[in-house]
């Protein structure tokens, strides 16, 4: 049984504040040197990235459905063996969804913290805050941060009627420059924010002024998960990964288990002119293609090279922006269309409003997968699917899995982990 200070920052809704606190909390424990793990509950990559940047490690997925309860277990035994403090950001509202950030709370005896956005109430947020803490019994609301305050007064204020062991932790002021810019899949990439480091040392400062002096991290014991043998059906496979601006929805875990499969992984930048690596398969994995289809459509090579491979009956698998790429054009949100690789038939289009969300589960050929889906896109293309995904919560979004020689695409983002067997099955070609 492994030890490590632990805490879940949840809230009663989406747009409450969760990233901007768990970004304000790591950061100012790591800069004081303390060791920080931060997880990401549920399906996610630009949270991820910004946590990453605070903590300056990688932030791995908690979530039930897609990875199970062995795996998530065996996450944070990992990470508790190493680290000082472990936080876990929860999706949506703490009740929301199923699995929920309160199941992940019960599962692992995580203390939660909830962040509410007082903005716009007084001595209710006291009300909601009670609510939270009593809605169920199997979890345990800790103490709670008073988010967006419009004056010390209020902070004052919303603390009122809160019992003892239901302190206010901290009330944030609001501030529109401590504010990250968004677009139509969420937060702008990390990587796109040049002034990212001094916003989130501004998070940092306005969190360790604000934190109530004497607050304490509740320890939580981990337990130790047997590790599974996972046999290296990929040794001696080369397979190269798409990493950069366009292509960055991309899982530690998934870049885990292909290594732990033996295979060598080869990342490449086709943004920066790069090309294709000499390589057994291809991984592109979604992003933002959309916004640097000039940018790929003018790479001397990429198309081509993505060609070649695929006429050589080699393994290419295509998720959401990486399967947009492979289509005849792609239209970006401003209407102008871009030709693109034409190795997948079919057009792809951008969509004003949000065209799927949801969680999935799949029968490939060789297992089934779990993944999730988001996109603001469609492609319509002639080929039949050889398989339709379920969404566990009964959700309009079941996506398709299409195949032509050795291509396989879908929007469906998937977690290696949820089959290592099958993914090594597929990429061994």
């Amino acid at each position: 049984m492994t030890q490590c200070k632990a805490l879940l920052i949840s809230a009663p809704s989406s747009g409450s504040g969760k990233t901007s606190v768990t970004t304000a909390i790591a950061r100012w424990h790591a800069r004081r040197g303390l060791k920080v793990r931060v997880f990401k509950t549920g399906p996610d990559y630009l949270d991820p990235m910004v946590l990453q940047r605070a903590s300056g490690h990688a932030v791995y997925q908690l979530d039930l459905f897609m990875g199970g309860l062995a795996h998530c277990r065996a996450l944070l035994a990992e990470a508790a063996q190493d680290a000082d403090l472990i936080l876990v950001e929860g999706v949506m509202g703490l009740f929301d969804g199923k699995p929920s950030s309160a199941d992940l709370a019960a599962a692992f005896g995580l203390p939660v913290l909830a962040v509410i956005d007082a903005s716009a109430m007084a001595q209710t947020f006291g009300a909601l805050a009670l609510g939270l803490q009593k809605f169920r019994s199997d979890i345990k609301v800790c103490g709670v941060v008073a988010n967006r305050v419009g004056s010390a007064g209020h902070g004052v204020m919303v603390g009122e009627g809160l019992p003892d062991d239901l302190p206010l932790i901290a009330a944030l002021p609001r501030n529109a420059a401590l504010t990250l810019p968004e677009r139509h899949l969420g937060l702008v990439q990390a990587i796109e924010l040049p002034g990212l480091d001094e916003l989130l040392d501004g998070w940092a400062d306005a969190w360790g002024a604000a934190v109530k002096p004497g607050f304490e991290f509740a320890t939580v014991r981990f337990e130790p998960q047997t590790a599974f043998a996972t046999p290296p059906l990929l040794l001696g496979k080369r397979i190269a990964v798409a990493q950069d601006a366009a292509f960055s929805f991309i899982y530690p875990a998934n870049l885990d288990c292909l290594r732990k499969l033996g295979a060598e992984v080869l990342s490449f930048s086709p943004l920066k002119g790069q090309v294709l690596p000499d390589c057994d398969a291809v991984w592109l994995p979604g992003g933002y293609p959309e916004l640097h289809a000039e940018a790929l459509r003018k790479h001397p090579s990429f198309f081509a090279d993505l060609r070649e491979h695929l006429a050589a009956g080699k393994p290419l698998l295509a998720e959401c922006g990486g399967m947009l790429c492979l289509a005849i054009s792609l239209t970006d949100g401003d209407g102008h269309v871009h030709p693109m690789a034409g190795v997948l038939p079919g057009q792809a289009v951008m969509q004003k409003k949000l065209s799927a969300l949801g969680l999935q589960s799949i029968d490939w050929p060789e297992g089934s997968l779990r993944g999730h889906t988001f996109h603001y896109s469609s492609l319509a293309t002639p080929l039949a699917p050889i398989a339709i995904a379920s969404n566990p919560n009964a959700g309009r979004a079941c996506e398709s899995l299409y195949q032509q020689g050795s291509l396989r695409a879908s929007y469906i983002h998937h977690y290696f982990p949820s089959n290592p067997a099958a993914i090594a099955a597929f990429f061994a070609g």
